[in-house]
């Protein structure tokens, strides 16, 4: 049985790829201040800022494949503390993918869509990137390190969503939580960008591990919309009032930190080596759908330590 390491385990991503492999693979998930109880995977409670302690855990646990998610993602918290957005967000993956290249340990370690500017969108893995706050520039130097000290790790670029153990973690969750309960809200026309569902994403990373890819790779969906878009599309799925949803120019928001506003990405590069092509967005809401029908968001937000 493979063992995974996986850090940011309460997270959107880490939480259900946690969840996904517990069946099939022995996991041990790393969290920090959110707690996680009666969860089918090992918790383990750390503070990934002493470099002892991870070192520890790697020497300790021995995993086949650790997927570093653990990051400081909120955007204007970021531009607050940039000193610490650094620390976590560009030096831990640097530590954790020296390790893991010292110990022939597989690493995927995942960074965003936003190292681009969003001018010209259509960004290929080949293209320069131009990062625009500190989250994004943080994020930037993180893949830089994990390159520089790992040549073998993924670096999956991701914009995903899906059901968090908050239930307010991502965007399909703003916009279903307003739907069903008849709220009006935003949602943004001029920004665009090709969000993946988080357990489609999933088993895109395992899929990426199994055939050993190495480098940077878009791993989002196939189509691209707009946010407004992408909450209409949302409504149509659950029969909900997409009237709800007023269109807006993000120019029109109170947003403190800058958006790239066209994060539209290749997806060519990864499909051609796993030879499929990436879900497109009615598949990810349609699955969305799905687990909301079987009661899949309860169950994750049951895992929160409440």
């Amino acid at each position: 049985m493979s063992r995974f390491l996986v850090t940011g385990a309460s997270g959107l991503l880490g939480l259900n790829l946690c969840m996904q492999i517990s069946s099939k693979s022995e996991v041990f998930g790393i969290v920090n201040e959110v707690s996680l109880e009666n969860t089918p995977f090992r918790v383990i409670k750390k503070n990934l800022l002493d470099l002892n302690e991870i070192k520890f855990l790697i020497d300790s646990i021995n995993p086949d494949t650790i997927v570093h998610c653990a990051a400081m993602a909120n955007i204007d918290k970021c531009e607050s503390q940039p000193g610490l957005a650094y620390r976590i967000n560009a030096e831990l993956p640097g530590e954790i993918a020296r390790l893991s290249q010292k110990l022939g340990i597989k690493l995927v370690h995942i960074s965003t869509d936003a190292v681009f500017d969003g001018v010209k969108g259509n960004y290929s893995e080949t293209d320069v990137p131009n990062p625009l706050g500190v989250y994004a520039k943080t994020k930037l130097a993180g893949e830089n390190l994990v390159k520089d000290n790992n040549l073998d790790a993924i670096i999956a670029r991701v914009n995903f969503y899906g059901y968090s153990v908050t239930g307010q973690r991502s965007l399909s969750e703003f916009f279903l939580n307003n739907l069903l309960n008849k709220k009006p809200m935003m949602g943004f026309t001029d920004v665009y960008f090709c969000p993946l569902f988080v357990n489609d994403l999933v088993d895109v990373l395992l899929e990426m591990v199994s055939v050993d890819l190495k480098g940077i790779f878009h791993t989002l969906s196939s189509e691209s919309l707009s946010k407004y878009d992408f909450g209409c599309r949302i409504a149509k799925c659950f029969n909900l009032d997409q009237n709800l949803i007023k269109p807006v120019s993000v120019n029109d928001s109170n947003l403190q930190a800058t958006r790239s506003l066209n994060l539209t990405l290749q997806t060519q590069k990864l499909s051609s080596m796993l030879n499929r092509k990436l879900p497109d967005q009615q598949t990810g809401i349609n699955h969305l759908f799905s687990l909301y029908k079987d009661g899949y968001p309860e169950t994750i937000k049951a895992l929160g330590n409440h």
